[in-house]
């Protein structure tokens, strides 16, 4: 499958992106080196993200996407200038793979350079057209893109929307090619959309470009206008399949859920191309529909897909989880070096200025003579003309001077303090020498310190790639539901509970929507939880290579699809909700094999209670009916996961977890303490331990290991 652009899909995009004007940039986000991404809201419109993908593709789309929360430096500079402005349109720069799209706002206009060759590139500008900032800087044989220069578009190139006969006829007379290659690279036009005008044409694309009789001429005249003409009046997009049995797999799937990006995809194009008319197609209502049916999936994973490199970088792979350390170890070897050989210089500079007393008291004597006859100033206009002075610095009251050489000419030269004698400047120098031996001393032993951590680093890392470890990083900031229990059934959805009186009062009264339900286990002090009926995750097959096998890679989302109603969801998801509610109570650690729980609408929850009565922090009234689940099992499954780009244990029933981590373990009441379990799992894993504790039940727990501990082989 082509991932970039050609000059027809910018033409399309153009068409599309115009039908946005008015739409207000309210954000802007760089999930991933490679992407940058626009949140525009349009008067009577969702919102809808424009997708800029470096080089390759720019649509719009409405996916759920998670984004960073802290903003890269571009991200900043284009939320400083762009923010809350208006677009006004956008335009392709001749028939070239550029866009630019144009914004208003209070303090006037602004542009946005978007180039689809080569690595691509995304430009701000302003209204005189000089780069407010680049994406990255770059130079060119013919022009150079970095801040504070003009913007200077790529050289330009036929336009085919503007070809007339005599032109055709020039570029076909001067071919000494085919057809296909005079069209293709000749007239702009690409060999995909240059096979399909021969094909409309009824011209072979073997023949020579120069044989064409007139005939022959202007139906390729013909055929390049009609489908010119499809592509500024056309609105639909094809995706080309491979075969047939691609298609219908992909349309099957899209019977009972998203079917994801289609496997056998080859080609999308904004207009019908004949030379494809064997092939199978689906119709699509937009080019922008089209590219985020067969990228969509990956580009909203940008983010996630940042993260998970970098834990791939930073622990199993080798090579780059050491290259800051060898950075460090070369500049300290320079270091090192650098000092002793300032320290010789230094030294060695000493001796000569002992060597040679006489000459240098005779400058020092005589600078300072003329001095006191005259002033510093005329005296250093004087030493201009002088051989064995090199400079004065008034200032800090030294001079230059010339040491002389074996053959009494002047050669190497030294700074002088003029209001110190022979033996003091050269001590100077002497002291500056056993200085920089200090450093170096420094130095080294930095450096020795260094090569011991990137040998540790080494084994722990080549330790953590064979034992399938992740290496746990440092965060600013926690997810919203960490400060509660949290698990995930077996749909994906959410399910949270409180840790203490205070967390039972935030899950009542900021995480239980109308249309989530209410848990609570038959047992007193139990823990008020939520299931959550439109937040969760989704979990993908693969999001970075590298990651440790049996590592499941989830995304946060806020859009489940599925029942608008938490009554309406299947009792076998009802029934892992109420057994994690139990799990979570001090039923855990009373010694029974089962308990019972129940779960009620939001409605039926209340602080009210009856004229006299008064309940504590994290106490709630529950009314009406109340639907239980009786004998339910105390266990739970814990699965290695990568949440948004994050390393967590994921808490759910065994089942569910078994279904959808291939490394976990199964929880159960037992004698040995959490913190000894949190642990182990915390060795075997590289998964915070904090994070592994927070996530076990309350109370002494046993474990069943299925890989978690221990992978096969």
């Amino acid at each position: 499958m082509r991932e970039q652009t050609s000059s027809f899909e910018v033409a399309r995009t153009v068409v599309e992106l115009n039908k946005m004007v008015g739409a207000r940039i309210r954000k802007a986000y760089q999930p991933h080196y490679e992407q940058v991404v626009l949140r525009m809201s349009k008067k009577g419109h969702a919102n809808t993200d424009l997708v800029i993908v470096r080089g390759k593709r720019v649509y719009h789309s409405t996916r759920d996407r998670p984004m960073p929360p802290n903003p890269s430096q571009f991200a900043m500079v284009l939320r400083k200038h762009l923010g809350n402005s208006r677009f006004i349109g956008a335009s392709q720069l001749g028939f070239d793979r550029v866009l630019s799209l144009e914004f208003e706002h209070g303090r006037g206009k602004m542009s946005l350079v978007i180039e689809l060759f080569r690595d691509g590139n995304i430009l701000l500008l302003d209204d005189s057209g000089i780069i407010v900032q680049p994406l990255t800087h770059a130079k060119y044989a013919s022009r150079i893109l970095k801040k504070g220069a003009r913007y200077s578009p790529p050289p330009e190139s036929l336009d085919p929307r503007e070809l007339n006969g005599a032109v055709l006829d020039g570029i076909l007379d001067g071919s000494e090619s085919d057809l296909i290659r005079t069209v293709a690279s000749r007239l702009n036009l690409g060999r995909v959309y240059g096979s399909a005008i021969c094909s409309k044409a009824g011209l072979s694309e073997d023949i020579p470009a120069s044989s064409l009789n007139s005939g022959q001429r202007e139906s390729l005249l013909g055929s390049i206008t009609s489908i010119m003409e499809d592509l500024e009046k056309g609105e639909v997009s094809f995706l080309w399949m491979e075969d047939k049995e691609s298609m219908e797999r992909w349309q099957g799937l899209g019977k009972t859920s998203d079917p994801g990006p289609p496997d056998g995809a080859i080609l999308i194009s904004p207009i019908w191309l004949n030379s494809m008319e064997d092939r199978p197609f689906i119709e699509i209502e937009s080019l922008s529909d089209a590219l985020d049916t067969v990228f969509g999936e990956h580009d909203s994973a940008g983010y996630i897909r940042r993260e998970e490199e970098k834990l791939v970088e930073d622990g199993s792979s080798l090579e780059q989880s050491q290259a800051k350390l060898e950075r460090r170890a070369i500049q300290q070897k320079r270091a090192v070096e650098g000092f002793m050989q300032k320290a010789v210089i230094s030294q060695e500079l000493g001796r000569s200025i002992q060597e040679n007393w006489e000459h240098v008291n005779s400058i020092i004597t005589q600078f300072n003579q003329a001095v006191t006859d005259t002033n510093w100033q005329k005296v250093s206009d004087l030493c201009q003309g002088v051989d064995w002075i090199g400079g004065v610095n008034i200032d800090k009251k030294t001079i230059v001077a010339y040491l002389p050489d074996e053959e009494g000419e002047p050669g190497t030269s030294v700074t002088l303090e003029v209001d110190k004698t022979v033996h003091q400047n050269a001590q100077r120098y002497f002291e500056i020498g056993r200085s920089q031996k200090e450093k170096a001393a420094g130095a080294e032993v930095a450096l020795a310190k260094t090569l011991e951590i990137q040998s540790r680093e080494e084994k722990r890392a080549a330790k953590d790639a064979s034992g399938g470890r992740l290496r746990s990083i440092k965060r600013s900031r926690k997810f919203w539901f960490e400060k509660h229990r949290w698990a995930i059934l077996s749909d994906g959805r959410m399910f949270i509970g409180g840790r203490d009186a205070k967390g039972n009062d935030s899950i009542v009264k900021k995480h239980l929507g109308p249309k989530d339900l209410y848990f609570h286990a038959d047992l007193h002090g139990a823990p008020s939880c939520a299931l959550k009926i439109k937040e969760g995750v989704e979990i993908r097959d693969k999001v970075a290579d590298g990651l440790p096998e049996g590592v499941s890679s989830l995304e946060l989302i806020q859009g489940l699809e599925g029942p608008d109603e938490g009554l309406e969801l299947p009792q076998e998801i009802l029934k892992e909700g109420a057994q994690i509610a139990v799990c979570w109570s001090r039923a855990w650690g009373s010694g029974g094999a089962a308990a019972t729980s129940f779960y009620v609408r939001p409605s039926q929850v209340s602080k009210k209670t009856e004229s006299g009565e008064s309940l504590g922090r994290g106490s709630f009234v529950v009314r009406g009916q109340r639907h239980w689940f009786r004998d339910l099992k105390l266990e739970l499954g814990i699965g290695m996961g990568i949440v948004n780009g994050v390393p967590l244990p994921v808490i759910g029933t065994a089942e569910s977890i078994a279904d959808s981590f291939g490394r976990w373990a199964r929880i159960t009441p037992g004698t040995t303490k959490k913190e000894s379990v949190a642990n182990s799992i915390s060795k075997a894993t590289g998964l915070a331990q904090d994070d592994v504790l927070s996530a076990l039940p309350p109370g002494g727990c046993s474990i069943e290991d299925f890989g978690l501990l221990k992978r096969d082989g």
